[in-house]
């Protein structure tokens, strides 16, 4: 996938909203207490092929240890805009110059456990990029081709019962990493976008 197709195939197709069964654990939320935030999903163009920027968060976290995810965060009130940030978390976390991120689309926020809306940014990233990982917060970031990340066939999901509640969860391996939770989330939502044109 090139970045042109990308472009193509995402700027057409209709806003694509989250799995419902995904959400409906989230039923109960007060939608006015959500605090905001922001992800990114970062694109990177080699030899005609997108790739998506993943980081591993760092083992020692409170919140989602050693999880894979985009980079991201909460909105802090000198952002000004969510899009920035996308782009501020992910220079902190894995040391991209914001100089070197065009941001290009976004998903709709979606609502998590822990409170927060996050909105994912759709971003082109220059490929000369050079990381530097806060260890405190990322232990790893790495490349996904997009061609795997957003093929239907490569993402799973199940269900578990927790007291009367039913989650569904969705994940996708690769490699030695294992993705699920928001983070497949937003992917199971980019694939299903992507993917609308061809349906």
């Amino acid at each position: 996938m090139t970045k042109d197709e990308f472009l193509l195939r995402f700027n057409l197709s209709k806003p694509s909203s989250y799995d419902t069964q995904s959400l409906q654990r989230l039923a109960h939320f007060d939608q006015d207490v959500l605090r905001p935030a922001a992800v990114l999903i970062g694109l990177v163009e080699r030899s005609n092929r997108l790739h998506v920027i993943l980081t591993k968060r760092a083992a020692h976290l409170k919140h989602h240890p050693g999880q894979v995810s985009f980079p991201g965060g909460k909105y802090e009130q000198d952002d000004l805009l969510l899009s920035v940030t996308a782009v501020r978390e992910t220079h902190e976390e894995v040391g991209i110059d914001p100089s070197l991120i065009t941001v290009a689309g976004a998903l709709p926020p979606l609502p998590t456990v822990s409170q927060f809306a996050v909105t994912p940014y759709i971003a082109f990233i220059d490929p000369n990029y050079q990381s530097k990982l806060d260890s405190n917060e990322v232990d790893e970031a790495f490349e996904v081709p997009a061609e795997f990340l957003f093929a239907r066939q490569n993402l799973s999901s199940f269900h578990f019962q927790l007291k009367t509640v039913t989650h569904k969860v969705f994940a996708i391996p690769y490699q030695r990493h294992f993705i699920w939770g928001v983070t497949a989330q937003i992917i199971d939502a980019m694939q299903r976008q992507l993917t609308y044109l061809m349906d």
